[in-house]
C-alpha cells in the first residue's frame, strides 16, 4: 500500500553523473594483464594536461607527470598502485587532454592500435574511443567529474572494486554509481515505483536490490511479468477468488496482491498491458490499498508497494495509472556505462563456470568452485566495448557462449562465429546512422527540438542529431541553458 512520498524522477540527461560536478577528461582501463586494473581511471585535471603511462612508479627522467590508476568510489579516489606489466615501457605512451578528448603518442618499444586497430604512432580519442597496447592494454576516453559524489543514501561499505555487489548489480561507472544510490533512496520510501530502461539493462536487478534494502526485505518479492497477464483472467491473477467461482469444486486463489501483502510486488513489462486492463490497477494502487476478490462481497485491503518496469516511455502508460508511480527510475543503457561491460563479462562469465564446471576449468584462471579469473581475449573486449547493443546484458551474455562455443582454446577469443553474432545483431532492425555533423552549426532549437523527439532520452537525440557522442550534446545542452530533462 502507498502512502504519499517524496517524488524521484531519474529520467534526466543520460550519461551525466547527475552531481552537477564538472566533467573532466578520463581513461579508463577496460583490458589489462593485471586484472585488478580492469575498471579502474586515469584521470585528468584539466584539458591542456599530460601525462605518461608506464610501467612502475615515477622516475626523475619523466617528461611529465605519471598516470596512476585509481578506483573510484563515492566520496573518494583509492589508489590501485600501478602499472606492472613487464611488457610495458617505462614510458610507454604520452597522453595529453585536449577539448575533443585526448591525444596518445606511443614512445615506447611496445606498438599503439588505434580504434580500428591499426598500428599508429599517435591517435586521438573522443568519448568512447577506445585505445590499444597492443595485446597488453586497452583504454577508453571518458568524462568523469574528479571524484564521484558522496552517496546521499548508500551505507558506507561497499563491495570489493569491479565486483558485483551484495545484490547482483555490476558497475564502477558513474551511472552505476548513481543508480545505486537512487535505489537505496527508493528503498527506504514507500511510494509505488516505475523503472523505465531498454530491454536487457538489469530492471530486474534493481527491483530486487530496492526491495531488499527496504523494510520489507523479511518477505519474499512476488514476481510477475505483466505481459503473462491472460485479458480474461487478469481479475483473478491480481486479485484472486473465492473457493467454488467461479466453478464448484474450484480452489480458492489468493492472487498477486495478497500474496504480497507486507512485501513488494514486481510486475515487469507494464507497458504491454492495453490501456483497459491497466486500469484494473487504479484502486488498489492508491493509499488504501483496497481490491475485491472474484466472487467475495468483502472489500480487503493489501499492504503492498508495487514495482512496475517498463521498456517504453512513460507517455504510453494510462495517465492516470502512470500518475500512481511516484517514484520514477531510469536504468541506464549500456552506451551510458561502456567502461562497465568488461566487468559485466567476467561476472557473466563466473555465472556460467558456476554452473558448467567444463567452463570454469577451462576458461577461468584458477577456478576453484567459486572463484577464479576469466581469460578474455583482448580483441574480443574491444569488440564488446565498441559495439551497439540492443538487448544490452543478455546479448553480452549472448556473445560470451558464442565465443565460449567456438574458442579453440582456454581463452575466451572473438571467433569469426562471435564476429557474425555482432553484425548480425547490429543490423537487426538498426537504422542507419545518421551523417556526422558539426555541432557548431546547431542552435538551441535544433537541440531542443531532437530531445523532445527522443522524449527526453539523450542516448537517441544525440544520434538523432548526428553528433560524435552522447557527451557533445551534454555539451550543447549546457551552453544553450537547456533543461537536462528535455
Amino acid at each position: 500500500m502507498s502512502s504519499a512520498g517524496d517524488t524521484l524522477d531519474t529520467r534526466g540527461e543520460s550519461g551525466g553523473d547527475g552531481s552537477g560536478e564538472e566533467l573532466r577528461p578520463a581513461l579508463v582501463v577496460v583490458y589489462a594483464t593485471e586484472p585488478k586494473l580492469v575498471g579502474t581511471v586515469l584521470p585528468f585535471a584539466s584539458r591542456g594536461e599530460s601525462k605518461v603511462l608506464g610501467r612502475g612508479e615515477r622516475d626523475a627522467a619523466d617528461r611529465h607527470p605519471r598516470a596512476l590508476p585509481l578506483m573510484q568510489r563515492p566520496g573518494r579516489n583509492e589508489s590501485a598502485g600501478v602499472f606492472a606489466d613487464p611488457y610495458l615501457s617505462r614510458e610507454q605512451l604520452v597522453i595529453s587532454a585536449d577539448a575533443s578528448g585526448f591525444r596518445v603518442e606511443n614512445v615506447g618499444k611496445r606498438e599503439l592500435l588505434d580504434g580500428q586497430g591499426r598500428v599508429v604512432d599517435q591517435t586521438s580519442l573522443a568519448p568512447g574511443d577506445v585505445c590499444e597496447v597492443r595485446g597488453r592494454l586497452l583504454l577508453m576516453a571518458t568524462e568523469r567529474p574528479a571524484t564521484l559524489p558522496a552517496a546521499r543514501s548508500l551505507g558506507r561499505s561497499f563491495h570489493a572494486f569491479g565486483e558485483a555487489d551484495a545484490h547482483g548489480f555490476v558497475g564502477e561507472s558513474s551511472a552505476a554509481w548513481k543508480l545505486r544510490d537512487f535505489s537505496a533512496f527508493i528503498a527506504g520510501r514507500t511510494a509505488h515505483v516505475l523503472l523505465l530502461g531498454e530491454s536487457g539493462t538489469g530492471k530486474e536487478v534493481i527491483a530486487q536490490s530496492v526491495h531488499e534494502l527496504s523494510t520489507r526485505k523479511g518477505k519474499r518479492l512476488v514476481s510477475r511479468n505483466a505481459a503473462t497477464l491472460p485479458a480474461g483472467l487478469i481479475d483473478a491473477e491480481l486479485f484472486g477468488h473465492v473457493a467454488n467461482y467461479p466453478n464448484a469444486g474450484m480452489p480458492e486463489r489468493p492472487g498477486l496482491i495478497a500474496e504480497a501483502d507486507g512485501s513488494t510486488l514486481f510486475l515487469d513489462e507494464i507497458g504491454e498491458l492495453s490501456h483497459e486492463l491497466s486500469t484494473r490497477l487504479l484502486r488498489v494502487l492508491d493509499d488504501k490499498g483496497e481490491y475485491q476478490r472474484l466472487g467475495d462481497p468483502k472489500l480487503r485491503t493489501s499492504n503492498f508497494r508495487l514495482i512496475a518496469a517498463t521498456n517504453r516511455p512513460v507517455a504510453s502508460l494510462k495517465s492516470d495509472v502512470a500518475a500512481r508511480f511516484r517514484l520514477r527510475l531510469s536504468v541506464p543503457s549500456l552506451a551510458e556505462r561502456r567502461e562497465d561491460i568488461p566487468l559485466l563479462a567476467r561476472h557473466l562469465l563466473r555465472r556460467a563456470a558456476s554452473k558448467d564446471p567444463d567452463i570454469g576449468e577451462r576458461f577461468l584462471e584458477g577456478w576453484n568452485g567459486k572463484t577464479g579469473e576469466p581469460r578474455l581475449a583482448i580483441d574480443l573486449v574491444r569488440a564488446l566495448v565498441t559495439h551497439g547493443y540492443r538487448t544490452h546484458v543478455r546479448e553480452i551474455d549472448l556473445l560470451l557462449w558464442a565465443s565460449l562455443a567456438s574458442s579453440a582454446g582456454e581463452i575466451a577469443e572473438l571467433t569469426p562465429e562471435v564476429t557474425a553474432e555482432l553484425e548480425a545483431s547490429g543490423a537487426s532492425g538498426s537504422e542507419p546512422p545518421a551523417a556526422r555533423v558539426d555541432a557548431k552549426a546547431l542552435t538551441a532549437d535544433d537541440v531542443r527540438a531532437a530531445i523532445e523527439r527522443a522524449g527526453g532520452v539523450h542516448e537517441k537525440a544525440w544520434r538523432d542529431l548526428g553528433l560524435a557522442n552522447r557527451h557533445v550534446l551534454k555539451r550543447l545542452v549546457k551552453k544553450f541553458g537547456l533543461r537536462e530533462d528535455g
